[in-house]
């Protein structure tokens, strides 16, 4: 079996097209999930909190 060149970049290119926006749809969704929405809070407020004190 001979693939062509030209074939499998068109393969790779696609599959790495539909990989990308897959990916994309899992992270989004991860971040939406409203499971998820104390532990992005608490994140957002351990930031800020740690900010108020000073260096020294």
């Amino acid at each position: 079996m001979d693939i062509e060149h030209h074939t499998l970049v068109g393969f790779a290119k696609s599959f790495g097209l539909l990989y990308l926006l897959a990916m994309a749809a899992v992270a989004l969704l991860y971040a939406c999930w409203p499971a998820n929405k104390k532990r992005f809070d608490k994140a957002a407020r351990d930031i800020i909190e740690d900010e108020d004190k000073p260096w020294l």
